[in-house]
């Protein structure tokens, strides 16, 4: 199979997981026991008046009609509007989404560089008493629950030692010069320290252990063992030769993490009041407003299948030997 018509097979089956994950969407709040306009209907209605607001809102349709609706919407980039807040969902997902990708980026590129150097440097000192120290450190940190983490970093550096924001995203009166002004602030980077920190700290450990096992097969092939017979330096045998070689596994999963680290998401931005995408899931299903919460889930799921993809191309590009078929 051509790698076109490969890309193609793997664009199709994209699609059909797409098709799958909004209709499960769609399915799974409509069919929740209970009005999803309860919470949104005053008790002094009258009959007309709650059946023109389930009109309005486009729930006093038969679900076929509603799924095709939905689907219609969608292809138009819409999808619908928020019952809490009475704005489109799109607006409030396009708004929320910048907060929720920095935070997941800079996390991961910050855990998967540290992964990376520790992971190589601990497959050269292996069986070192420094190696089983530090690899009791990374299980731990792994094994620590994200919103357990999160709540200590927030104990020392926060409350006791003051020297990061609380939470949220910015601090109250302080002005940005528009969209960039606003990320690149000093203000902006202080509130993201401590939510990119929990996250970056729990996540090291699948880099770091990703690296040292690749590194620790890699080092007993056999053109390292030539580059050490060439009296080459331990640092251009490790960092030319076995981590080179070693790298590829590690950034394909580096794609796959990005999805995966937006359900962590969930956790830490409740956590740190942090306004993305996993805290207003949240507080959409708490507060039964299904149309900003299918959009939530749709966009996270987006990004998840979307990454998935890139690291099964990514893999065949940086290894040709793989095949598409």
């Amino acid at each position: 199979m051509t790698q076109a018509k490969a890309i193609i097979s793997r664009l199709l089956q994209l699609l059909l997981v797409l098709w799958a994950v909004v209709t499960i969407l769609f399915l799974l709040f409509r069919l929740m026991p209970g009005n999803p306009m309860a919470a949104y209907i005053d008790p002094t209605f009258t009959a007309e008046q709650q059946e023109a607001l389930m009109a309005q809102f486009g729930l006093d349709k038969p679900l076929w009609s509603q799924y095709f609706t939905y689907l219609g919407n969608l292809l138009q980039g819409e999808m619908g509007y928020s019952f809490r807040y009475r704005t489109p969902v799109s607006e409030r997902i396009w708004a929320l989404l910048p907060n929720t990708l920095i935070l997941t980026f800079s996390s991961l590129i910050a855990a998967y560089i540290f992964g990376i150097l520790a992971g190589a440097w601990l497959a050269w000192r292996r069986g070192s008493s420094i190696e089983k120290i530090s690899l009791t450190a990374v299980l731990t940190t792994r094994a620590m629950p994200e919103f357990w983490l999160g709540m200590v970093l927030l104990a020392v550096f926060s409350f006791w030692l003051g020297w990061f924001p609380a939470g949220g995203t910015r601090s109250p009166g302080v002005e940005y010069s528009g969209f960039w002004g606003f990320y690149t602030s000093a203000d902006f980077l202080a509130h993201l320290a401590l939510p990119a920190a929990t996250l970056a700290i729990y996540s090291q450990g699948l880099p770091l252990l990703l690296m040292r096992s690749n590194m620790l097969d890699v080092m007993k092939e056999d053109f390292v063992t030539m580059a050490r017979v060439k009296g080459l330096s331990k640092w251009t045998v490790v960092v030319k030769h076995a981590a080179r070689n070693a790298l590829l596994p590690v950034m394909t999963s580096f794609a796959i993490s990005v999805g995966y680290q937006l359900q962590g998401n969930v956790v830490v931005e409740s956590v740190f009041s942090w306004p993305g995408l996993g805290r207003e899931l949240v507080l959409a299903v708490s507060a039964s407003d299904y149309p900003l919460a299918q959009g939530a889930f749709l966009m996270i799921a987006v990004v998840v299948i979307l990454m998935n993809l890139v690291a099964d191309l990514l893999y065949a590009f940086l290894d040709p030997r793989i095949s598409h078929a």
